[in-house]
């Protein structure tokens, strides 16, 4: 992997996500969000969306294996063009809504859990 570069200090620079399904979270993120991954054996996977993908070695986190997972920690919110469009994705793709769509101050947003159990939520300013 070629070396990171830090463009905002002391802000969230990598993500990573328990799951227990380490194929069904990569074929659920893959298909709802269009994310790939690299594969570095069965207990993780580096996300590469759309942002790293001109990037040579550039993640923006990881999906690591473990035994359960726990509802509650920090929430990690995705963006979307089409609030809609980011529900019909996850629903097909196999995730589950649990709130929303709202509106909020921002615009409108929805959580929803993945085939691990984890909360995560969409948001668009429309």
């Amino acid at each position: 992997m070629t070396a990171h570069s830090h463009l905002m200090p002391l802000t969230i620079d990598y993500v990573e996500i328990s799951v227990t399904d380490m194929h069904a979270a990569r074929d659920f993120y893959g298909a709802a969000f269009g994310w790939t991954f690299t594969t570095y054996g069965d207990q993780y996977s580096g996300i590469r969306t759309t942002a790293e993908l001109g990037s040579e070695g550039e993640e923006a986190g990881g999906l690591i294996l473990a035994e359960t997972v726990t509802r509650g920690g920090p929430l990690v919110l995705l963006y979307a063009e089409d609030l809609d469009d980011a529900v019909e994705r996850v629903t097909e793709s196999g995730g589950t809504v649990v709130n929303g769509p709202y509106e909020f101050p921002g615009g409108r947003r929805f959580h929803f859990l993945d085939p691990s159990g984890n909360e995560l939520g969409v948001w668009s300013t429309s």
